[in-house]
């Protein structure tokens, strides 16, 4: 049994080549973890004269994991380690089954009861 986890990252202001670039290399770490695959998100038509059926939505990837705490706390700590070394005025928004956490590279005690507890929920434990 996997999760489908959605992955968005945003940047204020940046196009879809900058939200592609800053998600392809977010992928690249998430890849490094114990998942069984991380891809763009793809809905809709892709443009006359493009490869592909489906079009990517930019910043957005799809992560297909094995729940449990160590997996889906592991993601958000990549992710959140990824903010802080990116430096930029990024947020990423991880989604489960519709509920959404998002984080920015701001490392602080609300943040992390809110990353705390959001990660418990989807873990499939009750602890």
């Amino acid at each position: 049994m996997g999760a489908e986890v959605r992955v968005g990252v945003v940047e204020q202001g940046a196009d879809q080549a900058r939200l592609e670039e800053l998600a392809l290399l977010l992928r690249q770490e998430l890849l490094a973890l114990d998942v069984r695959a991380v891809e763009p998100v793809r809905e809709g038509e892709a443009p006359p004269g493009t490869r592909g059926g489906l079009a990517a939505i930019a910043g957005l990837l799809s992560v297909s994991l094995t729940p449990g705490l160590q997996v889906v706390g592991a993601m958000v700590a990549v992710v959140r380690d990824w903010l802080r070394r990116s430096g930029g005025a990024h947020t990423v928004k991880i989604s489960i089954d519709g509920d959404t956490l998002e984080l920015t590279g701001a490392s602080d005690e609300v943040q992390q009861r809110l990353v705390d507890a959001w990660v418990r929920k989807h873990s499939g434990t009750d602890a």
